[in-house]
């Protein structure tokens, strides 16, 4: 029998990865983890083993991952040691634990040392961690989630203005449902080893772009607005978004990111590090993945939703 793990099956993305997963592999070859036993429940009653898994305890991720075929790491969502700790300790239990492939959601660009994304510090360092063991790996690098900047959009208003940094700079935004099909995917395949993929959009835009489409599909009249970093920053201190991952987030927010993610997030993009484009998400899912209008059309399922982690460090 194989074992496939995916983690974080408690969270936005790993619950899509849950739900899809399942129409891939065979139920009982598969173990979701969660930082706790609550939200666990639903795939118990499903036939689904579970096990609560704390990033802290590398003894115990041990014991739990001991012998898994496939385990789907998805990047913690806070920024800088915590995270990195985190990710080290679900690595060395991947190692200890004989696990042979690890699969880790990435970011876009994330080793080139030019791209000013503070995002994209954890992944790299992940990445090189990971390069360095004896395990097999997928790294899929992922765009910025569509669904971030639909929320954004619809926060300012029908005839608001959205303002960020990202200027002209263009990303292929995807959405994060097919993110985590891709991921589900991944896990899924037996043919990939040691590869990186780029999960993309199906075209580079700019947020300028996003708006316009956004416009025609409802009727709207928002109008974008570049600005600079400086003034970036000073809309997120407005709004009470705090500057990095450990502060005060409030519920319900249409920017549930530290402003220092989404500033230098801006910044990279404007500058050209984000603007990666392959058709991986088509070769490895075999569609392609769903476009700002459709996205747009159905804006009430796609809107970002709380960002927060569990953390018991």
């Amino acid at each position: 029998m194989s074992k496939y793990i995916v983690t974080g099956v408690d969270g936005n993305f790993g619950s899509i990865v849950a739900e899809k997963i399942q129409t891939l592999v065979p139920k009982q070859d598969l173990l979701f983890t969660a930082p706790t036993g609550e939200r666990l429940k639903k795939y118990e009653e499903q036939g689904i083993k579970t096990a609560v898994a704390n990033f802290n305890d590398a003894q115990e991720l041990t014991r739990i991952f001991k012998n898994a075929d496939k385990l789907l790491l998805i990047s913690m969502p806070f920024v800088g040691e915590k995270r990195r700790s985190a990710h080290k300790n679900v690595v060395d239990a991947c190692v200890a634990g004989n696990v042979k492939q690890i699969i880790y959601t990435s970011l876009v660009n994330a080793t080139d040392p030019t791209n000013p994304s503070i995002e994209k510090i954890d992944h790299a360092w992940t990445e090189s961690y990971v390069e360095n063991t004896t395990l097999d790996y997928l790294f899929l690098r992922n765009s910025q989630y569509t669904e971030a900047m639909i929320s954004n959009y619809f926060a300012v208003g029908k005839n608001g203005v959205l303002a960020n940094n990202q200027a002209e700079g263009k990303m292929a935004y995807i959405s994060r449902e097919d993110c985590a099909h891709a991921a589900a995917y991944a896990v899924a395949n037996p043919y990939l080893h040691r590869e990186i993929l780029n999960i993309n959009g199906p075209e580079l835009t700019t947020i300028a772009r996003l708006v316009e489409i956004g416009n025609q599909i409802t009727g709207n009249d928002v109008t974008y607005k570049s600005v600079s970093d400086d003034e970036d920053y000073a809309i997120f201190d407005k709004m009470g978004v705090p500057r990095t991952t450990d502060g005060n987030f409030k519920k319900g927010s249409s920017a549930p990111f530290s402003s220092d993610g989404m500033v230098t997030f801006g910044k990279a993009i404007r500058l050209g590090k984000m603007a990666t484009y392959s058709n991986d998400f088509l070769t490895l899912t075999g569609r392609q993945p769903k476009n700002i209008q459709y996205l747009f059309e159905h804006a009430d399922q796609y809107q970002i939703g709380d960002r927060h982690s569990v953390d018991h460090g």
